[in-house]
């Protein structure tokens, strides 16, 4: 199963209706029990994430803005604080959030029960985007229900279950992908076909296996700024797969030394990209550190590159020592920003790159029980 740390982004679409106008979008949660203050509304794009908020009086709230073209937004309620509770009610994605397109147009929320269970009308585009999440919607349920059934694995520290769930969840991943596709192909001319390509490309996305499909978008959809942020990742997505040579950069590392890739030419290097904040991160890092302690006097090393963020540089630190990861880290402390990570077009972590000792790219995305297949077959 990939449970990865994601920048979450929401994917984009092309239009251009409206574009100089801007957006209103008016909401009713008036018929929610709970009592309503505010809500929040945000997105992001081209790199850029926009938050905005709207105050809630007498059941009703108003936000406005402008798009350069039409977006996947997160809508999220605010409640009134009972201070006679003595714990804090938690956020639920089912009641207190909603995922809807907005466009530059002038739009309404209704809320009928719950939050999120609202009427939202004035955008057409999101007519298009409920059909696709309709089109994929079995096998979503499949995933969400082996989430939920690996979750309870994982308190219960059932290995052998996990891993059963990981096969399956793999299958259901590429059952999902090969949809999507059928989906983009199906509906070239769809007003949300670059959002789902962006689906079918993933995070990690193959080059050589979704270019070809990216080829058949009209050259309206290419041309539009989500169409050449997409060309773009294709085309460093091809600067980085198998067989390459790594592209050299240098970053400091811990102490404020500048530590290059290519001074540690001669071994087989891991470029492992993590977070200190990273789930899945400090549960991989276990395994990395077996390897390295394996195979580190054998030729291999790691070189972590930390996507922390500003002003975190002791939580990163912190990190290293709790996970007794004793290789050389790097950082520029600047998140989803980092230079690195942009150079590789990194948008989900854990992630890493296997480099030979020439400094070419050998494998990708190597956790678990691969890691140490790979590395056993390199220094059988």
């Amino acid at each position: 199963m990939k449970r990865l740390c994601l920048n979450i982004a929401a994917f984009l679409v092309f239009t251009n209706l409206n574009a100089q106008n801007g957006y209103i979008l008016k909401g009713d949660v008036s018929k929610v029990k709970e009592p309503i203050v505010k809500v929040m509304l945000s997105y992001y794009f081209n790199g850029t994430s926009t938050e905005d908020s709207a105050n809630v009086v007498n059941g009703k709230y108003e936000l406005k803005g402008k798009l350069i073209e039409p977006t996947l937004a997160r809508l999220r309620a605010i409640y009134k604080v009972d201070t006679s509770l003595k714990i804090k009610r938690a956020i639920s994605y089912k009641k207190d959030m909603a995922s809807v397109f907005i466009e530059n147009s002038n739009m309404s929320a209704n809320s009928v029960d719950s939050f999120s269970n609202l009427t939202f009308v004035g955008s057409k585009i999101n007519i298009e985007y409920k059909k696709f999440n309709a089109y994929t919607q079995a096998i979503s349920d499949k995933m969400s229900n082996l989430s939920l059934a690996y979750n309870e694995l994982y308190k219960k520290k059932d290995e052998v279950g996990m891993k059963k769930i990981d096969e399956d969840f793999d299958k259901l991943d590429a059952e999902m992908r090969a949809k999507q596709k059928e989906y983009v192909l199906a509906n070239l001319n769809s007003p949300i076909v670059m959002y789902a390509f962006s689906n079918y490309a993933g995070y990690t996305l193959n080059a050589d296996e979704v270019e070809p499909t990216f080829l058949k978008l009209s050259k309206v959809v290419r041309e539009s700024v989500s169409g050449k942020e997409m060309a773009e990742k294709i085309s460093t997505a091809k600067k980085i797969s198998i067989g390459k040579e790594a592209m050299n950069f240098t970053q400091n590392d811990t102490a404020g030394i500048p530590v290059a890739l290519s001074s540690l030419r001669g071994k087989y290097v891991l470029i492992d990209f993590w977070a200190s904040w990273c789930g899945p991160c400090r549960q991989e890092n276990p395994n990395v550190v077996a390897a390295y302690g394996k195979y580190n006097t054998k030729g291999f090393t790691v070189l972590g590159v930390s996507l922390d963020q500003p002003n975190a540089k002791q939580k990163w630190m912190d990190a290293i020592h709790q996970d007794n990861l004793t290789w050389t880290h790097v950082s520029d402390l600047k998140f989803w920003k980092n230079e690195v990570a942009v150079l590789y077009g990194i948008q989900s972590i854990p992630q890493n790159f296997l480099i030979d000792p020439n400094g070419k790219i050998i494998a990708k995305d190597l956790r678990g029980e691969v890691l140490n297949n790979k590395l056993a077959e390199i220094f059988k």
